[in-house]
């Protein structure tokens, strides 16, 4: 029986918490809802094999899970998070999948190309590309910015999306889709996420640009624009008050949980969007993108 959107999942204020950055999934209160019990797949992803960055928690591993469950292996990027891409690899191979856990730094290119080329070496081709990873950091000043914070942001967020799409195309046959992960803040930033707001920008305008510039290959370019998701970024990169409203200034009054985007990865990455490319999918809540 299907649900009010509104009262679906938890609503502001959130508990109150703080964590370190990167962000654990097991120190996260309420926990997400990745799909782990609700999603069921229908053979859209057979046979296929992506590749997912920041696969081991929040939007991440819903995917992950997702694409499994539609009959895909699944190589899990991750930076350090050990305990969260162990339990996404587990939920990877319950679905009778395989699952290659990849921990590193994609913002260091040789990793980033390298990454790719396991993909290729465990399974044997690349047909989906996610670049899901990010980094973002709130600052209250742009005084407050350093130049190695705005380094890194690029790095993670625009540089790692560059050399692993460079590296992908190589090996993508027609049919294969490469994703990203953009955000409302690429048309509408919130001024203390200013680092993060820019690069969001520019993977939207990246995706754009490259859908043009590989359709002839037959490699469509999509991109996704979550609004307010509940993750472990949140409580370990906003500040006490943000993360007790966080998602309220949505028509939906809430956050949206990472399983709410998971069929939108999904029909972007299925032949189901076999002549969408170059788009920007809108997850919102209901908030507008300007």
């Amino acid at each position: 029986m299907s649900e009010h959107p509104q009262q679906k999942h938890a609503q502001p204020p959130m508990p109150e918490q703080q964590q370190d950055m990167p962000g654990y999934t097991s120190e996260l209160t309420p926990r997400p809802d990745h799909g782990e019990q609700s999603y069921r797949g229908s053979e859209k992803l057979a046979g296929r094999v992506a590749l997912i960055t920041g696969a081991d928690s929040g939007i991440g591993r819903a995917v992950a899970i997702a694409f499994a469950r539609e009959g895909a292996d699944v190589i899990i990027s991750y930076l350090e998070e050990d305990e969260d891409a162990r339990e996404t690899a587990r939920w990877v191979e319950d679905a009778g999948r395989k699952a290659v856990v990849v921990r590193g730094d994609i913002s260091d290119e040789t990793f980033a190309r390298g990454l790719v080329r396991r993909a290729i070496d465990e399974c044997g081709q690349l047909d989906i590309l996610v670049n899901n990873a990010a980094h973002q950091a709130t600052f209250e000043k742009l005084e407050d910015i350093t130049a190695a914070e705005w380094d890194v942001t690029f790095r993670t967020n625009v540089y790692a999306m560059f050399y692993l799409c460079q590296e992908a195309v190589k090996h993508m046959k027609p049919g294969s889709t490469i994703i990203n992960t953009s955000s409302i803040n690429a048309t509408s930033p919130s001024p203390t996420l200013l680092a993060y707001a820019t690069t969001k920008g520019a993977i939207a305008n990246f995706t754009a640009g490259l859908a043009g510039l590989v359709a002839e290959r037959g490699i469509r370019v999509n991109a996704v624009a979550p609004g307010p998701i509940w993750t472990p970024l949140i409580p370990s990169t906003m500040p006490a008050e943000k993360v007790k409203s966080f998602g309220e200034n949505t028509p939906l009054k809430r956050p949206g949980q990472p399983a709410e985007l998971a069929a939108t990865y999904v029909l972007l990455a299925s032949e189901g969007s076999s002549y969408t490319t170059g788009a920007l999918y809108e997850v919102t809540g209901g908030r507008p993108m300007l």
